[in-house]
């Protein structure tokens, strides 16, 4: 025999030897990987599928139509709560074949999974699911790298059948994931190094008076994108009303643009942390309602030094910047007088150094530089700044007004205070200082032909023509082309916000002046 004979039966026999080995393992594997996927007791989920294919040349193994369900569910119908999936293929590459073969868990480099869909019924008690199903991941396969891929969430209220959360279209990719007993009990049950998340169609509810809907989020380990952020109210303004005990504000937040940049966040030491250097919101609109029918709400309104300084967890934002929005306030004191409207058009904010109190002894002041058109006519400028860590909650507020027409407020001060105006302020200026506990500072006000008109208590279409008359008498009429100024001095109402102690503090200085 030649020697090239005896090399072509060698090379078919070691081919042959292998196709038969090849065959051997993947039998073995198809026949071990159903135990793997389903041990009795181990896992708290049952795990079926229609078909598995396994390359072991490829180190890969792909499952297709795989179901998964909660193994207490299928011995009570009554029993919904956890986690249901279900997804079209589950793909693991540069599996390691010696631990499916001699072990009890497969160990990947990578595993790839196609439109899943996921349910969560979830209970009113606290539920264990999250730990239980990472708990079962881990026990079943151990991989470095999770990629998904068009997949749909929802968490459905298990007695209620009321949807808490859904998104869909979620395509992610974590990577250098770690997963171990002590972990799964963490805030967040797996470690990992880098992630990108990508999804639409969010609707979430998170409590009786709010939906809120987001149209995209985009996001990695650094940075999170927004696209068309609503909150809206579930009730009308009548029905909301109905159903508060105390004066509530009712909040509508729209915003074409949310984007956090460089961001860290996490837990650590069992505490959560928010860090990022940019947090910009770009053509928000927020209308804030309050009706003046529920009894008022007596209890202390702290300053947003105190506010921060208490804050529970780590939050650090080096720049807020709001741009191109809108603010809208309207309160109304009934339903038949209708509400008035207060809005500062073409809000732009600039806000440094906010920061929580969580766990800090020394904080830079924070800055916040506000421009806008007020009423949408006349430019506001305001600089209000203010130390977290102060714990007499000290603060400085300064701003200007100019080229205000009165008329405009006319809806809003004939709703409240029976009273119309007419004239022009050309300036109006402030500054305040002030704490928890009083305010003084000055206010300068310069204005020409100034007009009150009073109306009766019991028909507000009609002039009281007997104090309209008594007002233009002893209020002012102009300034006489100057600017004049007056001292103001003003204690807090505890049970009041700063917006109303800083209200009070510009009409104070109004009324010194025009009597």
């Amino acid at each position: 025999m030649k020697w090239h004979r005896k090399i072509l039966i060698i090379l078919c026999s070691v081919v042959v030897i292998i196709i038969v080995v090849n065959i051997g393992l993947k039998l073995w594997v198809n026949y071990q990987l159903p135990k793997i996927i389903n041990r009795e007791n181990d896992s708290a989920y049952l795990i079926t599928y229609k078909n598995i294919d396994i390359s072991l040349f490829k180190s890969k193994i792909i499952v297709s139509k795989v179901l998964v369900v909660p193994k207490y569910s299928l011995k009570s119908k009554l029993n919904k709560d956890g986690i249901y999936g279900r997804a079209k293929t589950i793909e693991i590459k540069n599996f390691d074949v010696s631990d499916v073969l001699f072990g009890d868990k497969i160990k990947a480099r990578s595993i790839i999974i196609e439109h899943p869909i996921v349910i969560f019924y979830k209970e009113e008690r606290k539920s264990n699911s999250r730990e239980l199903l990472f708990g079962s991941f881990d026990k079943i396969i151990s991989v470095s790298d999770v990629f998904l891929i068009k997949g749909d969430l929802k968490i459905i209220h298990a007695k209620s059948n009321q949807l808490i959360l859904g998104v869909q279209n979620i395509t992610a990719q974590l990577e250098g994931i770690f997963i171990d007993e002590k972990i799964v009990e963490d805030k967040i049950p797996l470690h990992f190094g880098d992630y990108a998340l990508s999804c639409d169609s969010i609707r979430y509810h998170p409590n009786s008076f709010y939906n809120i809907k987001i149209a995209k989020i985009q996001a990695s380990k650094s940075d999170l994108n927004i696209d068309k952020f609503e909150m809206i109210p579930i009730y009308s303004r009548r029905e909301f009303v109905s159903k508060i005990d105390t004066e509530k504000d009712m909040y509508t937040l729209l915003c074409k643009s949310i984007k956090a940049s460089k961001m860290k966040w996490g837990y650590f030491e069992e505490q959560f942390f928010f860090h990022s250097e940019a947090l910009s919101l770009d053509e928000a609109a927020a209308n804030i309602y309050r009706s003046k029918e529920p009894a008022d709400d007596l209890s202390k309104k702290h300053l947003y030094n105190k506010l921060l300084r208490d804050l529970k967890f780590d939050l650090k934002i080096d720049t807020l910047k709001i741009s191109n929005s809108i603010i809208e306030y309207e309160e109304e004191k009934s339903f038949e007088l209708g509400a008035g409207k207060l809005t500062f058009n073409r809000f732009n904010l600039l806000a440094t150094s906010i920061c929580s109190g969580f766990k800090k002894h020394k904080l830079p002041e924070i800055k916040i530089k506000v421009n806008c058109r007020f009423m949408n006519a006349s430019p506001l400028n305001v600089d209000w700044r203010f130390n977290v860590m102060d714990k007499s909650d000290n603060f400085n507020i300064s701003g200007k007004l100019t080229n205000f027409d009165t008329a405009s407020m006319a809806p809003f001060y004939k709703s409240h205070i029976n009273v119309t105006t007419e004239g022009i302020m050309d300036e109006v200026s402030f500054n305040f200082a002030g704490n928890d506990k009083a305010v003084s500072g000055e206010f300068a006000v310069k204005y020409d032909d100034l007009k009150f008109t009073i109306y009766k208590k019991n028909d507000r279409k009609k002039k009281n023509k007997l104090l309209t008359f008594v007002s233009r008498i002893f209020i002012k009429k102009d300034t006489n082309g100057k600017i004049k100024g007056a001292q103001v001095e003003l204690e807090r109402i505890p049970e009041k916000s700063f917006y109303n102690f800083l209200w009070r503090s510009v009409a104070e200085g109004l009324k010194k002046i025009l009597v």
